[in-house]
Parts: C-alpha cells; structure tokens; sequence
C-alpha cells in the first residue's frame, strides 16, 4: 500500500453554520481574517480524556479561537461501549458514528481530534480493571506518540488522577496515563520504534481542568480555594461572527447526537480554572503560554515570516480578501526554506488554504459513481476557478494513488471555470474503503492497528485523490483534494460523499443470530450485492460438519452494479445444544468474497461504510416459549425486537400515540426498549393505559433507564426508585433470591450456567429501592462491593405482572447468549395461576 502522509486537520476559525459533513468549506472575509491571525501564533496545547464527549468544548473553542492556539483533543476511546440514541448501532459501529461526531464537533469548536487504540469495552469501576483489559502498554504508547507527533506546549487533563474509583475507570485512567507520559516523551529510550517518524518532545506544563462536578456541587467548587490555579477567562464574544465562545461550544457539543448532548448555547461572563500539575505555574495566572515563546521567533529562520504575516494582518482588506495574496504567496515561499519540519508542515497547510480561500480559488474531483472496486477505471470531472484578478495558471494536474501528473499549462482567468475530465486506473491492491482500525481483529480491550503512522488518525484513510498545482506570482502551489461524489437531492439540494472503494461483491446473511430451538430445518436468506457490472459466480453458506446446509452452493448473475438478491439455503442443526458460526461467501473467478458492507448514513456525519465479515451466529438451544404477540415501543435504539422474532415471537413496533386499550388489546406482553421512559415524553401521559393493560391480565415488561431524568416519577405501578448501581463484571456469579419463582422455572429451567458467556456488563442503573409488591429474583456484584438485588424485579399488578429489568438484554440478545434468551422467554411467559370458582356450601 502506498505511503500515506498524515495531513494534520487545519485549526481555522471556521464553520460554525451547520452544514452537511462532506461539502467544502467557504469561508467568509471575516474567518479568513482570523485563519491568517492564527499563521502568527506557534502554540500548541493537547486536551486529554477518555470518551468523545468527556471534551470541555468551551475551553477548546477558547484555545483555538480566541488565544489562537493549535489545540487538539486525544479521546483514548472512540465510544464504542456506550449507548445509541439515533440507531440500533452499538459496539465497533457505535464507535464509527461517535468518532464521525467529534470530527464534526472540531470542526465547529476549531479543534483537531486524535484517538489511541483503546477499546471502550463498557463502564468500569476503578482503573486496575481499566488499565489491566486496556493493555496499559500499549495504550501508554499512544499517548506518547501522540504527544510526540502533536508536540504540544501544553497539556490539559479532564480528569483527577488522584481519585481512583470516584469515576468512571476509563476518566482515571486516561489521566494516568497522561500524568505518566510527562516524564517519557523527551526520552529516546522510551518506545525508541516510534523515532522512525517522529522525535522527542518535552511538554512545558500539565494542567488538570477541575469543575464543580469534582467537588460535588457548584456550591463547593465556589468556596474552594482556587488562588493557585490559573484562570481563563473564556466567556468572550466574537464581534466577527456574531456569536459568544460558549455558543460555539455549544453548536460543537450538540454534534454528540448519539448520546442526546444537544446543547443551548449561553452567553455572558465565564471562568474555566486549571490546576498544575507539571511543569512551572505561569507568572501571568491568566496566560496559559506565559514564558513560553509562540511567535515565528521560535523556528530558526522564522522571524521574518512572522514579521510579512503582521504586515499582512495589518494590511487586510475586508472588502477585497485578495489585496493580501502577493504577500501570503511571498510568506508560503519562505516557510518552503524553514528547517523545522513540524511547524513548516504545519503552516505551509494552513496558508495554502488561506490563499485558496482570499482568491475564491475552487477546485473540486468529482467521481461519476460513488463506489468503484480495485483495479476499475474511475472518470473524474475536475473543476478549477479562479474568482479574483490576481493571475494564476493551472501548471498540472496529479492524480493518486496512480501518481500520473497530467500537464495543463492553462490560465484560470477571474471567474471563468474551467472543466477537466480524466480517468484514474486504480490498482489492484488499493485498500477498501472503511475504518482502518477495524480492519484486523480486536481484543475485548484494545483494536489492532498495525501501521504505526496511523495510529491516532481520526478518521477513514483515503487514497484517491487529485492535486492541483497552481502557480501564483512564479510559485507553483500544491492543492490537494479528496475525490467526492455529488449529487443533487430535490429536498435538500447538493449532496456530497467520498468516494468509497468497495468489494467486487458483497454478502450478508440477513439475521445476526439464527435460533434453532429444535432439529426442525429453517431457511436462512442470504443477500448478494454486486460492487460492479455483471459480477458471477456461486454462493456459498459454511457451518461446521454437524449443522447439514441445502444446497452447496447456488449460482448468481448480477448483471448491474448496486444490484441486490437474496437466496435462500435450508439449515438443519444438529440434536444437541450448540453453537456455531455461519459464514456467507461469494466465489468470483476463484476469489473469495466474505464481507458484509454495512452503510451507516445520518444527516449530521459523513456517510460511512464499515466491512465486516459476513457471519451470523448459529445457536441450536434448549429453548421452551409461551405467549404469542408482543407490543414493542421503542426508547433509544436497540435490536431486541429482531431478537424476539427470532424466539418466533410476532412482535409490533407500537408507536407512543398508538397507544391506546384497543390497540393494545391484541398484545399478550408490552415490552419498552432501553431508556424509553428517559427519551419518549408521550409515555408520561400512557401510564393508566399500560397499567390497566397489566391489570387485565398481561405483562409488561420494562427495560432499563438511567436515573433522575425519566419523563415520570411513576414508571411503575408501585413506588420503584432507580440507582446507579450496575454489575460490570459480566460474569460475576449470580444468586438465585427466589429460586422457586416461576421467572425462573418455567416454561425453561434457569440455572446460573445461563448467566455464562454474557457480554460486556451483566446490567445496569438496577433500582435500589421499590415496593414490598416487587420480589427480586436474582443478586450479583462486582468484585468488592456488596450485593446489587434489583436486576430483576417482578410485581403481581391486578391479573398481571410487572417486571422491572437492568439486565442488559439489548446487549446480550444480538450477541446470540443463550441463556439471555431463555430467561426472557421465562419472564414473557409469566402467568398467574388461575383461581378455583368458589363453591357456595349447600345446606
């Protein structure tokens, strides 16, 4: 694979519109004024956490905007272990859209983002367990690295290192690790493999960034002595756009759609306080870079660069953008001759993009189709103008990753576009488009990235792109560009995606988990999808020798690119309980194809594609079901009902304004997803009817939801208060509290062997206080805490149950857990036992 150049995302003081992820930016006079303050300022600062939105959006819009620093954002994780408000997406495709999102949200706040290798594998207590599935190493390493590659003057930590079990294991953690690689980035014998790429660096200062969340209430944190820390005071307005900081960082908070952070923005006086830690405290307390030198002083060689950029921010017209590129031309040809690589890199990126934007410079590669398979022939519309009188001339034009330069020598006159069609010969050997760290398989704890230069990389790595070379006043300036596919949508007008390389053909078996509660034969559906124009070959479905699959292999033809079929192969599993893993595979031309492609498309992130291995989990299991209809209503997002219909339960999504005594009639059993009672408000006006369903008879069945923002105070039939209690050790032994209770008996016998296998956390916020009606089934802990009984509660409500649950069964369902679905078929199957007619004593 070629070599791919890490280019660093620019910090520019634009985009703070909300607009569709892939269009180009544009910006205005006023943010390219500040792009070309920023060119001035040779300061760095690398905030520190462990999840996308553990961020302090303020203080990095502060850094980048107002103090002009380059400023990054290193997230340990990429969010993968936490919860999906917008989709049913979870684990390493959860982590693709809140990686998507911090990319949007730097792109408001003026940061840049960065990511170790860590695998936010769920909530964890205490650091030990944290660092111990992390592989504190190798996690360490990329801290390092990343400081190395960053070089940041200073760092800042969101979290106490001091205070191990008063948060979440991963906030702890990340301020450990970072507390630790103080002490080794500046030294060559610390990960000596990394100085192939990058060299020593010292950090001057380390700060934690302490709030009233720390102390335990607003009221604390404003008593507390603070005369030592230093003080920002980062409540500005900016005159230039019409917004305050803490506006900005709000719009950038509100891209954390998933997790439900969207955010007011406020204005008016703010202080944010940062505490020492390393390094030497500031003599100006209000100056986080006090002694530390962030003019063009610091490069040797710089200081005349930095004396034409001060003339250039002086000079600057408003009115006419383009007065000011002779001088930026002049300065870019400068920074080509500076020693000092990093800081070169760096601003050579940024003043390209300046001049591009002072001209109205617009230069676009657009493919004719969205998707292209390795070693096709991909057409290319480039578009080049020049909206400005200053003279340019478009030399040539360089194409990747076939690395053809093609000769223009044509003049881009003020205003006159000029189109250029062309072809690019992929290679054979071009990678596929999708998340690089997910492409080799990962542990519970930590994704595998094998190329160390791309460790940390936020986003997709691309490899088709076209450069420009524009001379300018005699200098010939590179512009590269990403390919993008358009298209004009009749709602929402220009659309933009990337080129994506895909598969020749792609398969998917269309249900994750196959039950099989008996020998009796199921049909299982397989979709083919071509990635080119007639693709054949044969179909294939492999399953271990004891599972019997009708036929071999069946023929296709797809006769168009997109085009997509579904065949269907008989599966006979074998007697006895077991599990297997079934693999769908394409055979072209004796080639193997045994990816699933997986779209994931939401209006604010850019389209993604994500290749997984076309496998379905086979269970043949002791599996016994009673009750037919189930009403499902929808929370935040979960795949329970696909589960329940694989148990060969008729299952209906019911909407909450359905919700009415007849429409409810049919069901046997409601069931609410997870956090439906924190994120659907109509069932605080539903309640009467759910509970007269349950009183006539039938069994609700609540699913969990998060403490202290539920939309009622009454989501039980009794008094029933939810707690942040929660068992992460997935397979902490389980006692049986009622071991004689029918939740637990019938129609399947429950034993603790059914608790084996679950995955990532047994459950969580369990309530901790409830009603004498309630009889808590089952008990377990964690490692060193006392027993946690409200997992599963069950309530006789009229002729019906109740049934309270924070077990994770939206976790453990699309995992194929056997025993998960055994005990929820015991708990829909719940029934009171029908009284004997009186009979009335004759006399």
């Amino acid at each position: 694979m070629r070599k791919i150049q890490v280019q660093l995302i620019l910090l520019f003081f634009i985009g703070f519109q909300i607009s569709f992820a892939q269009q180009p930016q544009k910006p205005s006079s006023v943010e390219i004024y500040n792009q070309i303050k920023k060119l001035n300022f040779l300061g760095s600062v690398l905030y520190i956490a462990a999840h996308p939105d553990d961020e302090n959006t303020r203080l990095i819009s502060f850094m980048a905007n107002e103090m002009n620093a380059r400023t990054g954002y290193l997230s340990l994780t990429r969010g993968d272990g936490g919860q999906n408000l917008i989709g049913p997406q979870l684990r390493e495709l959860l982590g693709v859209i809140r990686t998507q999102e911090l990319i949007e949200a730097r792109k408001i706040d003026g940061g840049e983002q960065f990511f170790s290798r860590a695998n936010d594998f769920g909530f964890s207590k205490n650091p030990d367990e944290t660092l111990q599935i992390w592989d504190k190493d190798k996690v360490l390493a990329d801290v390092v690295w990343t400081i190395r590659k960053f070089q940041p003057d200073v760092i800042i930590n969101r979290f106490d290192h001091r205070s191990p079990g008063t948060t979440h294991g991963h906030h702890t953690s990340s301020a450990m690790l970072s507390i630790e690689s103080y002490k080794l980035t500046n030294d060559p014998k610390i990960y000596p493999e990394q100085l192939k790429y990058v060299k020593p660096w010292q950090v001057k200062r380390q700060f934690f960034n302490p709030s009233w969340w720390f102390y335990g209430s607003q009221e604390k944190f404003d008593a507390a002595n603070k005369s030592k820390f230093t003080k920002l005071e980062t409540g500005v307005y900016y005159t230039g756009i019409g917004k305050s900081n803490q506006e900005i960082a709000a719009l950038s908070r509100s891209r954390h759609q998933s997790q439900g952070f969207g955010s007011t923005g406020v204005r008016g006086n703010e202080t944010e306080y940062l505490e020492l830690i390393n390094g030497e405290n500031p003599k100006d307390r209000d100056n986080l870079f006090d002694g530390i030198d962030t003019t063009w002083n610091r490069v040797k060689g710089g200081k005349p660069v930095g004396e034409l950029i001060s003339k250039i921010i002086s000079n600057y017209n408003f009115s006419n953008p383009s007065a000011s590129i002779p001088d930026l031309v002049k300065a870019y040809s400068m920074i080509q001759s500076l020693e000092d690589d990093h800081w070169k890199e760096l601003k050579s990126n940024a003043i390209k993009n300046i001049i591009a934007s002072c001209s109205g410079l617009y230069l676009e590669a657009v493919a004719s189709e969205q998707e292209a398979t390795p070693g096709s022939t991909v057409k290319l519309s480039l578009e080049a103008i020049n909206r400005c009188a200053v003279a340019m001339e478009l030399t040539s034009v360089t194409t990747l990753p076939d690395n053809k330069t093609r000769v223009q020598n044509s003049i881009l006159q003020n205003n006159n576009d000029q189109k250029i069609n062309l072809q690019i010969q992929l290679p054979n050997t071009i990678e596929y488009t999708q998340p690089y760290w997910l492409k080799e398989k990962a542990s519970v704890g930590m994704y595998t990235v094998l190329n160390q230069e791309n460790i940390g990389i936020p986003d997709i790595i691309r490899e088709t792109k076209a450069i420009f070379n524009v001379k300018i006043n005699g200098v010939e300036i590179p512009f590269e560009r990403t390919v993008v596919y358009k298209y004009n949508d009749g709602v929402k007008g220009e659309m933009y995606n990337f080129l994506d390389i895909v598969p020749e053909v792609t398969t998917s078996i269309l249900e994750k988990v196959l039950l099989f509660g008996s020998t009796k034969s199921k049909m299982i559906p397989v979709k083919v999808r071509a990635g080119k124009d007639d693709i054949k070959g044969v179909l294939q479905l492999e399953l271990p020798k004891s599972w019997a699959v009708s036929p071999k292999e069946i023929p296709f033809n797809l006769a168009k690119k997109g085009i997509e079929q579904t065949f269907y192969f008989e599966v006979t599993p074998p007697t006895l309980p077991e599990e297997a893993v079934a693999k769908s595979v394409a055979i072209v031309d004796n080639k193997r194809f045994d990816k699933n492609e997986i779209i994931i498309d939401f209006d604010h992130i850019t389209k993604q594609m994500v290749l997984k291995s076309a496998e379905s989990k086979c269970i043949r299991i002791d599996l016994k079901t009673s009750g037919d209809a189930i009403a499902y209503i929808m929370g935040a997002g979960d795949e329970v009902p696909e589960s329940l219909a694989q148990m060969g339960y008729k299952v209906t999504i019911v909407k909450p304004e359905e919700i009415t005594p007849e429409k409810l009639d049919s069901f046997s059993t409601v069931i609410t997803g997870i956090r439906a009672y924190n994120t659907v408000n109509a069932l605080a006006n539903k309640q009467k009817i759910l509970f007269d369903f349950v009183k006539s008879g039938k069994n609700m069945i609540v699913q969990y939801n998060t403490f202290g923002r539920t939309v009622t105070d009454q989501i039980a039939p009794y008094p029933l208060k939810i707690s942040n209690d929660r068992v992460t050790e997935e397979n902490a032994k389980v006692t049986f509290l009622a071991p004689n209770h029918p939740v637990l008996n019938t129609p399947n016998k429950i034993t603790p062997k059914d608790f084996e296998g679950w995955t990532q956390e047994q459950g969580l916020y369990y309530p901790n206080e409830y009603d004498a009606a309630f009889t808590p089934i089952i008990s377990s802990h964690d490692k060193g805490e006392s027993a946690k009984d409200g997992a599963l509660l069950v309530a006789p409500y009229g002729k019906g149950y109740y049934i309270y649950t924070g077990l994770s069964f939206f976790r453990e369902l699309p995992e194929g857990v056997a025993g998960a679905y055994r005990l929820l078929s015991n708990i829909i199957s719940l029934k009171q036992p029908i009284e004997a007619p009186k009979q009335e004593l004759k006399k």
